[in-house]
């Protein structure tokens, strides 16, 4: 700092110069500013304008309301947000409320995107669903026909069972990309995971399944010979297998329902106690189908006896879960899932009906059959688009947690 331009001429020109502007501002929009420094400066600098506006705390033309037009600007915050009725917090009593200078939240995401991401499960996952209920549903069918001694229903059962449960590999594996990711499934047993333990089911189910249905090849086989040792011990494996197979079919009917709740999709989550209910009386009717359509109607009694239960338990999950979770059942009530579920409500009435009244009528038994499966497969694929739908739409995300968020504890 030169010597001829000391600190204290500094500082009372620059207080010169801030009165200046100070009176300069007054004279334009009328208010009582004070010189700078002088009693009450601080007080009254930043005090609302005649509006109720609330100012800054420092010289500006666009300070106040009436400062921002007669400098040609709009005045901020802007007027067409409503003020909101709550009093300033530390204010002096009888002032109005603040001005908002957003408008209120509203739900949305971020940019625009799912806050979920959906699942890449695609249309093999949900055949997947269906061909697992229906191999758990025959070979409980064919459990029951070998049992009571009615070898049409049987052998329908278990060939019906082979079939499905060689589907559902095929579709389990497409969906992993290649065979060896199934075989490394296998390393580790956790039964903590859906996933590990329906993979061992799978692997326990299908051997079984695959020997009871090769059974009933046994006597095609010639009597003599190594065949002939075939054709005399391959009936009681086959039945062994065949029991073991029924023991383990509920736990392949049930694990996947458990699969799709432990995800974090939200009307799948929500639906954990329903869902296993539902995929096993969807396993019950389609094996039910199966005998009906394979079986003549002498030996198709514990079909017809399968379809009731299994159409009562599938018929009351499905219900829960339209009217029990709130918001999220509505994607099992609206669009392409909607569709599906009330097409399958439909079919599985049609074909109790059906079968409890084509006792006699082979043609009434197999449309009963028919229309048992296609309301498994309109189940299944039903259940599995509403999950990917809750998924993809945030509210069915943030809605609930909100609701959780503000119940009492």
């Amino acid at each position: 700092m030169s010597p001829d331009r000391p600190v204290g001429d500094l500082f009372r020109r620059f207080r010169e110069r801030l009165a200046a502007e100070r009176t300069a501002v007054a004279d334009r929009t009328g208010a009582d500013v004070p010189a700078a420094g002088g009693p009450g400066a601080a007080r009254r600098v930043g005090r609302a304008d005649s509006a109720g506006r609330a100012t800054g705390a420092g010289p500006g033309a666009a300070r106040t309301d009436a400062g921002s037009r007669d400098a040609g600007l709009t005045p901020h915050p802007p007027r067409d947000v409503a003020p909101t009725t709550s009093r300033r917090r530390g204010g002096r009593g009888g002032r109005g409320g603040e001005q908002l200078t957003v408008p209120p939240a509203e739900f949305t995401s971020y940019y625009g995107r799912p806050i979920l991401k959906p699942p890449v499960w695609r249309w093999d996952i949900a055949a997947y669903l269906f061909t697992g209920g229906l191999a758990a549903g025959s070979s409980l069918l064919a459990a029951g026909g070998q049992l009571t001694g009615r070898p049409a229903l049987r052998r329908a059962g278990r060939v019906t069972s082979l079939a499905a449960v060689s589907a559902s590999a095929y579709f389990l594996v497409n969906d992993l990309g290649r065979p060896s990711r199934f075989h490394h499934m296998l390393r580790v047993a956790k039964p903590t995971s859906p996933m590990s333990v329906g993979t061992w089911i799978l692997t326990a189910f299908g051997p079984a399944a695959g020997l009871a249905a090769v059974a009933e090849a046994a006597p095609r086989l010639p009597r003599h010979g190594v065949l002939g040792l075939g054709r005399r011990l391959l009936p009681p494996a086959g039945n062994a297998a065949g029991l073991v197979a029924a023991v383990t079919a509920p736990a392949l009917a049930t694990y996947t329902g458990v699969l799709l709740a432990d995800t974090a999709v939200p009307s799948w989550h929500e639906a954990y106690p329903e869902l296993p209910a539902i995929f096993a009386g969807s396993a019950l009717a389609s094996g039910a189908g199966v005998g009906l359509l394979a079986a003549p109607c002498a030996q198709a009694g514990p079909a017809r006896r399968l379809a009731v239960a299994g159409a009562a338990l599938e018929l009351w999950g499905s219900h829960r879960v339209e009217n029990r979770l709130g918001l999220l059942s509505e994607p099992y009530t609206q669009g392409t899932p909607g569709a599906l579920l009330r097409a399958g409500r439909s079919l599985t009435a049609a074909g109790v009906v059906g079968a409890l009244l084509g006792r006699r009528s082979r043609l009434l038994s197999a449309v009963s059959g028919g229309a048992l499966l296609a309301a498994s497969v309109c189940t299944r694929f039903g259940i599995f688009h509403g999950g990917v739908a809750s998924a993809r739409d945030p509210k069915y995300t943030v809605v609930p947690q909100r609701e959780r968020a503000d119940r009492p504890a």
